[in-house]
């Protein structure tokens, strides 16, 4: 199995933090957001390689920080920086066409464990594979956040009694459910090829959910509900909250 931690967005609405530095970067309770989900893929067994995807403005920080880390942490798996050479939002490849840009260029031919470079984890990553191992499919992690209005913000699932997916909306004004993707994805082997079938369609190429979304009727997707605590850092508040929130429990790898 493989790693990927998508991390090539421009994170305008983070501005002015993110207007020289990329999010992923960011410190929470002071150690990056990509470090902490760096420690949480490396409690996965089967892991073999861990990628990180980058736009071509910010790759020179991940490779320092790369640096760092390694000289650091000694992290037990190989990390590789993926520079998908764009250079601003309006040539971005969008996280799809990012997860497509990696399969390609790493080549892989294995199952991929995928994760939004924003996401603040605290449940064990190793339960979602083992569970998408046991279904043999695909699947996406998901949460009830118990409120319409803030399940609209995000991708909105629908689940079957047997766990598979079978609706999915991304961010809509009027949420059939409060059951939410956060970012946490599990795409089995057999199905990578269906990235390059989506883009060649003419599909958008911008957030995993839209995937998600043209992916459930096409192949077994699960959905895995997860209890344990999840923050998305999508602005300047959640950030702010975030980070108040890691330095009062003082928590660190």
């Amino acid at each position: 199995m493989k790693a990927l931690l998508l991390g090539a967005g421009y994170a305008t609405r983070l501005y002015p933090l993110t207007r020289e530095r990329p999010k992923p970067l960011l410190p929470v309770g002071g150690v990056a957001i990509l470090e902490r989900i760096c420690r949480e893929v490396f409690k996965v067994p089967g892991v073999e390689r861990l990628y990180v995807v980058t736009n071509h403005r910010f790759a020179g920080h991940y490779y320092s920080w790369l640096r760092d880390f390694q000289d650091g942490a000694k992290p037990p798996v190989p990390i590789e920086i993926f520079d998908d050479l764009t250079t601003s939002a309006d040539d971005r490849l969008g996280a799809i066409g990012d997860i497509d840009f990696v399969i390609k260029h790493a080549k892989v031919d294995d199952d991929l464990l995928v994760i939004a470079g924003d996401n603040l984890i605290e449940f064990p990553l190793k339960d979602f594979t083992a569970f998408a191992k046991r279904k043999k499919g695909s699947a996406v992690c998901v949460k009830d956040l118990g409120s319409r209005k803030l399940a609209s913000l995000y991708g909105v699932v629908g689940v079957d009694g047997k766990g598979r997916v079978n609706d999915f909306e991304e961010k809509p004004p009027t949420p059939r459910s409060t059951l939410i993707s956060i970012g946490v994805y599990f795409f089995a082997r057999k199905h990578l090829p269906l990235f390059r079938q989506y883009l060649e369609e003419g599909n958008s190429k911008d957030a995993p959910g839209y995937f998600v979304q043209w992916l459930h009727p096409r192949a077994e997707l699960y959905a895995h509900p997860v209890k344990g605590a999840w923050y998305d850092i999508g602005d300047i508040d959640s950030y702010t909250k975030a980070n108040e929130l890691y330095l009062e429990k003082g928590e660190r790898p």
